[in-house]
């Protein structure tokens, strides 16, 4: 399951000749070269760029929306429109670009991928302490894998605001078309954002084809727009020196520091760079930002700005769609719709993504995926996050009205999520890639300090609605550490009463063979299943081929097909097998049976029978778990989707075998 949903086919095939060699430590020692070596063509490479653009830099694309009119108009720091603001405030938006995504991301974090996929979750996956060959449970996170996941449940709320206020932004472009749109705009919006998730179940590869094209028009469209205003007023190209963004603090220091949360609105959608990768590689990446993202985003944020000293009395109006002649207001604010459908599709993506990963490192319980292409298995749909996303996105809009109003909300999450990230990364220079400390230190530490400035600056935020992502985050991260922790408890109980398999089978004295094959899928290595144990005791039988099959999730996000299988012999006809899939993969049981080479085990599918346990979860005295986190496991729990389902085996060839566990 790859970090994005979007991608077609193509791009997945050209992606995967991404270079592993990153991921030893000697890649850090190249700075950024290695990612080079994919054997794509030019052709192949600005193809990759071209879907980038659609799928990696919709978020950040869309800022110009909204950006620069929240860091002048934001509640509590609202500024006049002079040269040392205007030229301040642009020159911390170019230097925010520079830093954080060009320098952080492009020339350092991207190259922390995990097998060629990227994102928080994989970067989380490089600090777990590897496992030893035998033990088939994930390694217990420490204190940097739990900011891991918690900056996973904070991308979350990212995920439900960003289409919130990317698309009401756009549509709000409309009242500066005419007045006559003012009480049009929520409903316009609203409807949008419903046909958008109502069209999530038929798959996003049709539309992914287009997404390209169309922002490349939006991106040549910034471009333009603040190329214009620029030509009238070239001297704010000299908004480049970052002395005007140390003037701009010594002016009004307290509203210069406030704004910046605003500021940060420029760089939201840098973790997306990071996400996707996987699907489109570090090069086409890169390509696409500076070939046309950045000199894009660049020039229009200067063109606002020169914009703003010609006419500083329209700062409080949508000065964006302002820059556009009167005859092209409709059609922009139009094309602006569609890049904010665009951005909003990703994020989409991402958190069906994010879910998908995280059920299969055990963090959340499992619940239904669809897969809606059959040649790509990165494309998935998760009904229940899907309408959950839309109710939370509408509800937003009714409930804050404005994109202004929801920028206080958008941002929090964000910040965050870098912080986090720019902390897991040191771990990773320091423990994978093998970087002395100082030198580890002298990357992260100054990174970290302008995330801080941006962290504190939007602290302000949270009563003013920065609490609903951060809200969303924490009931998250609740669930997911006591759904680990339940399931953790449960494994432990049922270890209680577990015994060796050789010594099972060893008792079976008077036991008859009957033909077929028995499949029993029981999580511990060695250890006889209670359905076997069972089917032992009152039926007296054993299949002629019986397989033990434990199911094991990775810390790489793919595992080849080869590698998938290790088959240990207990006795004639019964095999230990242990299957391992990536934390991106589909765990298809059957098909990996299937395709085992092993000269005593002949495996057909249809004509196999899979035994496999139900616990029933009751919430007792057993120490271990506060009550309602009991409780609250216990709900969980009930609501998770079958281990048939889950491994996708055939609900026509499953036996339950039911047990209650008390925690």
């Amino acid at each position: 399951m790859g970090s994005d949903r979007t991608a077609g086919p193509e791009s997945v095939a050209l992606a995967k000749e991404h270079d592993e060699a990153l991921l030893h430590p000697d890649a850090a020692d190249d700075e950024g070269e290695g990612s080079t070596s994919h054997g794509h063509t030019k052709a192949g490479t600005l193809m990759l760029a071209l879907g980038a653009l659609g799928v990696v830099y919709g978020d950040i694309g869309t800022s110009p929306l909204y950006a620069l009119r929240e860091a002048f108009n934001g509640k509590g720091h609202e500024l006049i429109v002079d040269k040392a603001n205007v030229y301040g405030v642009c020159s911390l938006a170019f230097w925010s670009l520079i830093v954080i995504i060009s320098i952080k991301y492009l020339m350092f974090v991207m190259k922390a991928d995990n097998q060629g996929e990227g994102g928080i979750l994989a970067l989380t996956a490089l600090v777990m302490r590897r496992r030893s060959t035998g033990e088939p449970q994930v390694a217990k996170a420490g204190l940097l894998v739990a900011l891991g996941v918690f900056g996973t449940a904070l991308l979350y709320g990212d995920g439900a605001i960003t289409p919130a206020i990317s698309v009401l932004s756009a549509v709000e472009g409309l009242e500066e078309v005419s007045t006559s749109f003012e009480g049009a705009v929520i409903p316009i919006a609203i409807g949008i954002l419903v046909l958008l998730f109502l069209v999530q179940s038929r798959g996003t590869g049709a539309m992914g084809r287009v997404f390209g094209p169309i922002m490349m028009v939006w991106f040549a469209t910034l471009a333009l727009l603040g190329l214009v205003q620029i030509v009238d007023d070239p001297s704010i190209i000299g908004a480049i020196n970052p002395l005007y963004a140390v003037q701009y603090f010594g002016h009004e220091p307290m509203k210069a520091f406030l704004s910046l949360g605003s500021i940060f609105l420029v760089v939201t959608g840098g973790e997306a760079l990071y996400a996707d990768m996987g699907h489109f590689g570090r090069m086409p990446i890169v390509w696409g930002w500076y070939g046309m993202v950045l000199p894009s985003l660049i020039l229009n944020y200067w063109g606002q700005g020169a914009y703003l000293m010609a006419n500083p009395e329209n700062v409080d109006k949508r000065f964006f769609f302002l820059m556009a002649p009167e005859a092209l207001k409709l059609p922009l604010v139009l094309l602006a719709t569609m890049a904010t459908v665009i951005a909003s599709q990703a994020l989409i993506s991402g958190v069906f993504s994010l879910t998908a990963q995280a059920v299969q490192l055990d963090y959340l319980p499992r619940i239904a995926i669809r897969h809606t292409a059959e040649a790509h298995s990165g494309q998935i749909y998760v009904p229940l996050v899907n309408w959950a996303l839309m109710v939370v996105c509408v509800g937003l809009v009714v409930g804050f009205q404005s994109s202004e109003h929801l920028a206080a909300a958008y941002g929090i999450a964000v910040t965050l999520t870098m912080g986090i990230t720019t902390l897991i990364f040191f771990k990773v220079l320091v423990e994978r890639w093998k970087w002395e400390r100082w030198r580890a230190f002298a990357v992260c530490v100054p990174l970290f300090v302008i995330e801080l400035g941006f962290i504190g600056a939007n602290i302000v935020k949270i009563p003013k609605g920065g609490w609903f992502a951060l809200t969303i985050a924490v009931v998250l991260m609740v669930q997911m550490q006591t759904w680990r922790r339940g399931r953790s408890l449960v494994a432990a109980r049922i270890h209680r009463g577990e015994r060796p398999i050789a010594e099972v089978l060893d008792e079976a004295t008077d036991v008859k063979r009957v033909a077929g094959t028995a499949v029993f899928m029981f999580k511990d290595l060695g250890k006889a299943p209670p359905a076997l144990v069972n089917n032992l005791r009152h039926n007296k039988v054993l299949h002629k081929t019986t397989l033990l099959v434990s199911v094991d999730t990775d810390e790489a996000p793919r595992v080849e097909p080869q590698e998938r299988h290790r088959i240990t012999k207990v006795e004639p006809g019964v095999f230990q097998v242990l299957l391992t899939f990536g934390f991106m993969e589909e765990p298809d049981v059957p098909l990996a049976l299937s395709q085992i080479e092993h000269r005593e085990i002949h495996f057909d599918p249809a004509q196999a029978t899979y035994f496999i346990g139900r616990e029933s979860i009751v919430a007792g005295k057993a120490p271990g778990m506060h009550p309602a986190l009991e409780h609250l496991f216990v709900l969980l729990n009930r609501g998770a989707d079958s281990a048939s389902r889950f491994f996708n085996l055939p609900g026509d060839q499953v036996f339950e075998v039911g047990s209650q566990v008390e925690i």
